[in-house]
């Protein structure tokens, strides 16, 4: 059975092509925490952890960086098909996470999407009510729309697309091919 959404879908980027995404991603990501020793990558659960974890391997393999610890944040605000989960961000706290010395510690919160700005927001606030010294944020894409005071400091791709179109990052193992499509949603 297809869970996803009714609609017509338009493959935009391909795993080849987001392969260099990342790739620059993870070069952007040792610009912005040159020389610093202690870094930490968040992935925002659902396809924020797989993609954190392409990014810590593209960092090692072509940055020549050591393997930067990742550890999930669960949260959720919106469903894949951006209809509305929770009015406020529900976020799980990760007590592995909780547990690190974050006054020595910078972050870098990795997700799929940069919708609102409402995830990155309730992260970023929780990471510094956790005591984090730095918190950097970065998203595969940006539908450049946020209503938050939120904005990502390392972005692969910037996407503006009709309000109604959904941007479906296509992120293994959730999905069976990392891919990025547009879903124009059928009217009813």
């Amino acid at each position: 059975m297809d869970s996803k959404p009714a609609g017509e879908r338009f493959r935009l980027y391909s795993a080849l092509q987001l392969e260099a995404v990342i790739e620059q991603m993870a070069r952007q990501a040792a610009a912005l925490f040159d020389g610093r020793r202690e870094v930490v990558l968040v992935g925002i659960l659902r396809r924020g952890e797989p993609l954190a974890q392409r990014l810590q391997s593209a960092l090692v393999e072509h940055c020549g960086l050591p393997r930067w610890p990742l550890y999930p944040l669960h949260l959720k605000r919106y469903a894949d098909d951006l209809s509305l989960l929770h009015a406020e961000t529900a976020l799980i706290e990760n007590p592995e996470l909780a547990a690190l010395d974050l006054s020595r510690t910078c972050l870098l919160v990795v997700d799929d999407v940069l919708y609102e700005g409402h995830s990155l927001l309730r992260a970023s606030a929780w990471l510094a009510q956790m005591g984090a010294l730095e918190t950097r944020t970065a998203v595969l894409v940006d539908r450049c729309v946020n209503r938050q005071p939120v904005r990502a400091d390392i972005t692969g791709l910037r996407l503006q697309v009709a309000p109604t179109d959904i941007i479906e990052c296509n992120v293994p193992p959730y999905e069976t091919e990392f891919c990025i499509e547009v879903l124009r949603r059928a009217l009813n």
